[in-house]
């Protein structure tokens, strides 16, 4: 399944939020969704774990990086092209070009309370 595909799928079962929080711990990397997660649902809450096992309890999934679903969020958040660049770990310029690839692009600022329980630290304590 492609890396879109998937990210749609997955936003589709858990929502926007959860599925960032998913990201910012897990994105790139394997991860096994049980069909049921204490440390999971302390991630994402404990319907969206129920929903994931509905799919793809007892299965692997590799979570994809969703770049671009991760710059229109930051950015709505209201953080810098610098500060968005750093939680990716690519550069102004990467995160330039996702910026210019977007049709709708994302407003600085428009979705203050995503991030409600707090951002999570930057660059290399994102992964696990």
């Amino acid at each position: 399944m492609s890396d879109l595909r998937l990210s749609d799928e997955l936003r589709g079962i858990i929502g926007d939020d959860a599925f960032l929080k998913l990201l910012e711990k897990h994105a790139g990397s394997r991860l096994y969704v049980p069909r049921k997660g204490a440390a999971l649902s302390r991630l994402i809450g404990r319907e969206n774990v129920s929903q994931l096992a509905e799919r793809y309890a007892g299965s692997y999934i590799r979570v994809p990086l969703a770049r671009a679903f991760r710059v229109r969020a930051y950015r709505e958040a209201g953080l810098s092209n610098a500060k968005i660049a750093l939680r990716l770990g690519v550069t102004e310029t990467a995160v330039d070009k996702i910026l210019a690839k977007m049709t709708e692009k994302p407003v600085k600022g428009a979705q203050l309370d995503l991030f409600s329980g707090g951002p999570p630290p930057p660059n290399g304590s994102l992964t696990s």
